[in-house]
């Protein structure tokens, strides 16, 4: 048995019926690589039996202390049945990008089963109509509990399930997997207050780094090397989330973002991207005559995993504050902007210090918190708290090499993510093979037009790539 981390606890206590709190990604798979050309649901299950030990989130599931007296843990599931966490679906035909686009939607507006380990993967065939997608192709929906995985840890496990050649082979386990055994609920209650005696230890260590944060943002401030972040204007995305999702996203050509980049000393190709979604969000909410004076705000969330802590489940994140240049017209001002504020903004963090978020989370109170993550949707306190975010951009590199699962050539990779009360648009940037995607999540409340903000994706990226051919 393993406690969760007080930021990991957040995750479950976050969790409404509205606001499902996981994660995962859309793959779309050529099965023509594969052995005979064809592959079949039990294929795809004796594949994923073979490879349940690569990563412990596939059986490991929650237990809860009794009265919430403290943070939950994961055991070894006794009942873990795989045939209930892989299903099969097919999209009815024409089987465009529309069609596949709205499913996926659906499939992450749904919440998982919390008595479960925290994950699902739903095949979907039926693809002959999406445009550069080869004839009969098929794609899996996979959903992981944010509870369980970040943005990196969260790629460890997707190299579970695949290779760099169609036949690749797995590495057996290394010993059986053993079951844990159902704890009872005075081993829960015990375990409690062992952890509860360590507090004043962990209270100890927080206010030492506590107080060397503070001497290092006072330094900042003091030498003007730093600024404090500012405040997001309100916007419809600041809004209270339904249970609905829409989902759609863009993919652009790697080359051309490097390309871009040149215009712009110093810039990156994260840099570049947060800017076409200024760009695009300026575009949107222009068209919605809603644009406000001031720049939207992004949540960046960046990992502070180190070099020892791969293959370790849950997250290990801070977010930097990031104003994404929606205020600029001009597409060159705009990334020098955002250019600037990223640095700023990385200074800002790391000046803090990026591991006090984590340890604060950690005493979040776990009797009330899940109860004030309820009552913050209900009263609708979203419309009437001051926003710090108006949106999540989240940068997760795949990678240049082509993967394969089940014998099968991945030929494209779209991130899903969660969108909450306050903050109901996310965007994950997903680099595989020589492109890089836009993904784009959110309440259908809030964003009836998906497509329509990709067209503003596309306008914005236009825009840029006129720059980089003049430079």
């Amino acid at each position: 048995m393993k406690q969760l981390s007080g930021l990991d606890s957040a995750f479950v206590y976050l969790e409404t019926a509205a606001t499902p709190m996981h994660i995962g990604s859309l793959c779309i798979y050529d099965q023509s690589t594969a052995p005979g050309g064809v592959v079949g649901f039990k294929d795809i299950i004796r594949f994923f039996d073979e490879r349940l030990h690569k990563a412990k989130a596939f059986r490991q599931r929650l237990v809860t202390v009794p009265m919430s007296l403290g943070h939950p843990y994961w055991i070894e599931d006794p009942e873990f049945d795989l045939e209930f966490h892989l299903r099969h679906i097919a999209l009815p035909k024409p089987g465009d990008w529309r069609q596949l686009c709205i499913l996926t939607a659906r499939l992450l507006s749904r919440p998982l089963d919390m008595n479960r380990p925290l994950w699902e993967a739903w095949v979907i065939e039926g693809l002959n109509n999406v445009e550069g997608i080869p004839k009969n192709s098929f794609a899996i929906v996979s959903k992981v509990h944010h509870a369980a995985i970040d943005g990196i840890s969260g790629a460890e496990i997707a190299a579970a399930v695949h290779g760099f050649s169609p036949d690749d082979e797995v590495e057996p386990a290394e010993s059986p997997w053993v079951p844990d055994r159902e704890p009872t609920s005075l081993e829960m209650l015990g375990r409690s207050l062992v952890n509860d005696a360590k507090i004043p230890l962990k209270l100890g260590r927080l206010a030492y780094d506590g107080v060397r944060s503070l001497t290092r943002l006072a330094t900042g401030l003091v030498t003007k090397q730093i600024r404090l972040p500012g405040n997001a204007p309100r916007t419809r995305f600041n809004d209270n989330v339904s249970a609905h999702r829409v989902f759609d996203a863009v993919t652009f050509d790697l080359d051309e973002i490097k390309q871009i980049k040149s215009c712009c000393e110093g810039a990156t190709v994260n840099d570049v991207m947060v800017a076409i979604c200024g760009g695009a969000l300026r575009k949107y909410l222009e068209a919605k005559e809603e644009l406000p004076e001031r720049s939207l705000v992004a949540m960046v969330p960046v990992s502070i995993r180190q070099d020892d802590q791969y293959g370790e489940e849950g997250n290990l994140v801070s977010v930097l504050s990031i104003p994404i240049g929606s205020d600029f017209g001009d597409p060159l001002e705009r990334l020098q902007a955002v250019h600037e504020e990223s640095s700023e903004a990385k200074r800002f963090t790391f000046a803090v210090g990026p591991e006090v978020g984590m340890e604060l989370a950690g005493f979040l109170p776990s009797t009330t918190t899940g109860l004030a993550a309820r009552a913050y949707g209900k009263l609708r306190l979203a419309e009437m708290i001051q926003p710090s975010f108006n949106t999540v951009i989240t940068n997760v590199p795949i990678g240049k090499q082509t993967l394969y699962s089940m014998g099968s050539r991945m030929v494209a990779y779209f991130g899903l993510g969660p969108v909450f009360h306050g903050v109901g648009l996310f965007q994950s940037l997903m680099s595989y093979e020589n492109k890089i995607s836009v993904n784009v999540v959110s309440c259908r409340k809030i964003m009836p037009d998906p497509a329509f903000y990709c067209e503003c994706l596309r306008d914005s990226f236009e825009e840029y790539r006129s720059l980089g051919e003049d430079a």
